[in-house]
């Protein structure tokens, strides 16, 4: 899986493939992963000199400003063929980005451009890398949960003692009933869950309520308005205001049968690997090794890998219309019947099958990423906090922040570094969310509010709450998967885990080649241990 270290001297033989993909990012590292298990001839390229792309952790601080602005186009073609159409890439994936402080010139630290994430240890992604062999070359950390709470952080319930131990309920008069409840919905849940795995038995939620507001659903089980939000945001993990009623606001209402499943999931997850506590894991190195783990499954099966190689133009016959190949940025033209693309690169338009249009406005997610020298809580390490909404009076969705240590590899002992992330429609209300709980959770720092890319050295403040040391804040678009013969890939989502990109990858494989099996069981190489899961 070695890249040529000078790429404008490499010539690739063969230069026919059945696949050529570029970018290194995870829906693009699964896809090249799914099409080499198939049989497949594939090339898989990167213009960037690292793996990741718009999935990396490769970008050290002090260059994700400059990284974030990039939007350069690769070399253009200087052929006059009407055969030959350029490619350019997309301007506005990143905008409103602002850095405060100086990043510390001790130690190394990883970057996740996709963060906050996590993995649910039952979820589809720690299965995706189990059945590919990718699990082999990443190793993981527990991360706890907590809750955010008129000003303080509680431990969100992870087992049956957890729950009839939990302080969330120790307001409320009958706390122990309210416990009782608790337990009795998420037993409710489990079981529901169990019939319908086996296939056998009635449900235990009916039809109808299954097509209720899972916040209506949740008040029909005696809980109180707090287990109420615990439930939805933390283990739920609803990204939007459920009790807003607006016309708006119940097109992102949670319904109990979506709400369920994520509960299930959540409290499947837990117990799965003798050392992970809770729900969630997180890859050491950070999330850049998950695409390299599939790009190391797809080089076994023959794929053969170049990084810093941007793909320049799209070759078309003129007489059938059709597309036939790429052109590098070497010059060197390579035939293909598939292109898979990032999404940092636009499609032109072509008289070429493609999918729907999507004519609604793109979304979008405000990002925070944060050094720090003070935890979110006392003798915490690695944990995720949830900001249900209403943190402050214009925040209609869930707020995520997730603080790491050194013990994942991507700090410096005696530091942190936290992600943040909330889905806006509103880049400036977004960013001002972000900064919020940001002030809230590691103290406030002075900036004169510029616009664009600000860069400004924080004064050293005695204060025992201030812990913020460097931040960059920016809002990412959110693009969807494109099928077709030249299919683009999502960018990161707005949600914590990766169910939602693993779904459109696995679409955009059997657009590609509907008779063949996705990443099939039998594909991963072997390994004396395949039947052990474990996570550090």
């Amino acid at each position: 899986m070695a890249a040529a270290g000078d790429s404008s001297a490499v010539t690739i033989e063969p230069s026919s493939f059945d696949v050529v993909v570029c970018g290194t990012g995870l829906p693009e590292s699964i896809l090249a992963a799914a099409c080499a298990a198939a049989g497949k001839t594939v090339l898989h390229i990167d213009p960037n000199p690292f793996y990741g792309s718009h999935f990396s952790s490769s970008v050290p601080p002090h260059a994700l400003p400059a990284f974030l602005l990039s939007s350069a186009s690769p070399p253009s073609t200087t052929s006059s063929d009407a055969g030959v159409i350029p490619l350019q890439r997309r301007s506005s994936l990143y905008s409103d980005i602002e850095t405060l402080g100086t990043v510390p010139s001790e130690g190394s630290f990883a970057v996740d451009l996709v963060g906050p994430r996590l993995l649910y240890c039952a979820g589809e992604s720690v299965d995706l890398l189990h059945r590919s062999g990718g699990g082999h070359h990443v190793e993981f950390k527990s991360v706890d949960l907590l809750y955010w709470d008129h000003g303080d952080l509680f431990p969100v319930p992870a087992s049956r003692e957890d729950i009839f131990k939990t302080k969330l309920c120790e307001d409320a008069k009958v706390n122990l009933f309210d416990k009782r409840h608790l337990y009795a919905f998420v037993e409710l849940v489990k079981s529901h869950i169990a019939a319908k795995e086996r296939g056998q038995g009635k449900a235990s939620i009916s039809e109808e309520d299954l097509d209720l507001p899972f916040v209506e659903f949740l008040k029909k089980q005696n809980l109180t308005p707090k287990m109420i939000g615990v439930v939805l945001y933390a283990i739920g993990m609803s990204d939007y205001d459920q009790e807003d009623d607006t016309a708006d606001s119940r097109k992102t209402l949670l319904t109990t049968r979506d709400g369920v499943k994520t509960v299930a999931l959540h409290f499947k997850s837990i117990g799965r690997f003798a050392n992970a506590k809770g729900a969630f894991i997180y890859p050491m190195h950070g999330h850049g090794e998950l695409p390299q783990a599939f790009c190391r499954f797809a080089a076994v099966k023959g794929a053969l890998y170049v990084l810093r190689m941007p793909v320049t133009a799209l070759l078309m016959d003129k007489e059938k219309q059709c597309y036939i190949g790429t052109r590098l940025a070497t010059g060197q033209d390579i035939l293909c019947q598939q292109l898979i693309l990032d999404p940092s690169y636009k499609i032109p338009s072509l008289d070429l099958p493609s999918g729907p249009a999507d004519s609604n406005s793109p979304r979008k997610v405000a990002r925070g990423i944060c050094i720090t020298k003070k935890s979110v809580k006392q003798n915490s390490s690695n944990v995720l906090v949830v900001f249900p909404p209403k943190l402050q009076e214009q925040q209609v969705a869930t707020l995520r922040v997730l603080q790491l240590i050194s013990n994942v590899a991507i700090c410096p002992p005696g530091m942190f570094m936290a992600y943040l992330s909330i889905p806006c429609v509103d880049a400036y209300m977004g960013k001002l969310c972000i900064n919020k709980a940001i002030e809230v959770l590691f103290g406030s720092q002075t900036s004169d509010g510029s616009e664009g890319h600000s860069e400004k050295t924080r004064e050293d403040n005695d204060d025992a709450k201030q812990g913020l040391i460097w931040k960059c804040v920016y809002v990412q678009e959110i693009t969807q998967a494109k099928p077709g013969p030249i299919l683009s890939c999502p960018m990161p989502d707005e949600y914590l885990d990766y169910r939602n990109i693993l779904e459109s990858t696995e679409k955009l494989f059997a657009e590609i080649y509907p008779n063949e099996e996705f990443l099939p069981r039998n594909s991963a190489p072997q390994h004396e241990d395949d039947d052990s899961d474990s996570a550090e």
